[in-house]
């Protein structure tokens, strides 16, 4: 075999960073993988013109021609879960090996689809699905492969992560920073699934499924997003030696998975809390080799590109060798993946950042703090902040306490008239 055959769906983005460093890391890919990847056909509704001229002679008529004889890997970069997960059944059916950065499709029929690959014997590779330019497929899959993982914490989504820097920096409020991120591109117009937290859900997922063995599902996932965060959070916060920031969670207790997405409290000499910008980074905690960090970019064209580049190399290594599932799709053999059973939320225990905005006005902590102890709940610290008018914002920290005493009581507090509107809950990262 002289070269490796490629068909590509999708030149967006990610497709076209694809085009790209296949084209012009040719040389480079050759020498380390010892033969040729040739990108052979392309198929997509619209094609960027800086890189329609690297296209000549390649451009298919419909997407059936991907699925050719002559087509050793198909990359999927087109998203969405309906015609995606069409195709990609279509070419595994077809015998060909897969690369998508499709985490929505992954989240909700991943298993489905690994079992369809497991059955006709082929690759799927699924790096960008996950942050973006950072190994951390392949690395929970093989280099941490003899180590039980016993947490993840990880902020996997670089839109929210601008957005909460922005505002920490410019000292600016939630809708100024994300139209900020919206003008640089870092923001879809239509950013619902990055601010809601439904990206990072889908990626933590993932995570979670190839950690610990499992089929968890983007709906498995307990999701808040920052849309609430104000200013004003974002500066208390670093008044007690907190940055807020958009965590996804995942730890293994007892036989089942607690698995979130939620506006953190995180300690300022945390790398969590140091990561800003557009950048991601992502904390596994193992029992054999501690803790691994890894961070950088999370998405943009070629940071994302070359994840699915490489993934392209390893299933091109794979079919040179005959080898073919060397390595588990979901980094366990099937018979050892299992669906467990997700932790309610409400069953934790964490401390919490609580603001309530209420009257100025004396006996309102004595009020609040009344209801709270009733349900076991310590107060840490307090700040009251009187400004001569009529409402005031109250900053309440807690100790340890369980999310469903902290419910039961907001909702009986929040019925008070001293009380204007909803309380704010931010969960606070206390692990020593």
């Amino acid at each position: 075999m002289e070269s490796v055959n490629v068909g590509l769906l999708g030149v967006g983005t990610v497709g076209s960073g694809v085009v790209k460093i296949l084209t012009n890391n040719a040389d480079i890919i050759k020498k380390r993988l010892g033969f040729e990847l040739n990108l052979k056909r392309v198929y997509a509704k619209q094609i960027k013109d800086d890189v329609r001229p690297l296209l000549e002679g390649k451009i298919a008529s419909g997407y059936e021609e991907l699925l050719a004889d002559d087509i050793d890997i198909v990359v999927e970069l087109i998203g969405g879960t309906s015609f995606a997960k069409e195709f990609i059944l279509k070419a595994i059916q077809a015998k060909k090996s897969v690369a998508t950065a499709n985490k929505a499709l992954l989240a909700e029929y991943g298993y489905e689809i690994f079992s369809e690959a497991f059955k006709n014997r082929v690759d799927i590779g699924y790096e960008a699905a996950v942050a973006g330019g950072i190994p951390i497929i392949k690395a929970i899959k093989e280099s941490l492969a003899a180590n039980h993982i016993k947490s993840i914490k990880a902020i996997v989504n670089g839109t929210c992560n601008y957005i909460l820097s922005e505002m920490f920096y410019k000292e600016i409020s939630f809708e100024e920073a994300l139209k900020d991120a919206q003008e640089k591109g870092f923001a879809e117009a239509d950013p619902t699934f990055d601010i809601e937290g439904i990206d990072s859900a889908h990626k933590m997922a993932i995570l979670s499924s190839i950690s610990f063995g499992d089929n968890v599902k983007a709906k498995d996932v307990y999701t808040e997003g920052i849309t609430n965060i104000d200013l004003l959070d974002i500066k208390f916060a670093d008044e007690f030696g907190y940055r807020i920031k958009l965590i996804g969670i995942t730890n293994l207790l007892n036989g089942r998975i607690d698995v979130r997405v939620h506006p953190t409290l995180i300690k300022k000499d945390d790398i969590l809390a140091k990561t800003d910008g557009e950048f991601n980074a992502i904390k596994v905690k193992t029992d054999m080799n501690d803790e691994t960090v890894y961070i950088g970019k999370g998405a943009g064209s070629l940071p994302t590109a070359s994840a699915v580049v490489a993934d392209i190399m390893d299933i091109a290594r794979n079919i040179k060798n005959k080898t073919n599932l060397r390595v588990p799709l979901m980094a366990f053999p099937f018979n050892y993946v299992k669906k467990r059973d997700i932790i309610n939320i409400d069953d934790l225990t964490m401390s919490y950042y609580l603001r309530f905005t209420v009257k100025d006005q004396a006996g309102v902590l004595s009020k609040i703090s009344g209801i709270l102890g009733e349900y076991n709940i310590s107060i840490k610290s307090v700040v009251q902040l009187g400004k001569n008018e009529e409402w005031v914002p109250l900053i309440v920290f807690t100790h340890k306490a369980k999310e469903k005493d902290i419910k039961q009581a907001l909702t009986i507090i929040e019925k008070l008239d001293i009380i204007k509107e909803k309380v704010l809950l931010v969960r606070v990262d206390d692990e020593e």
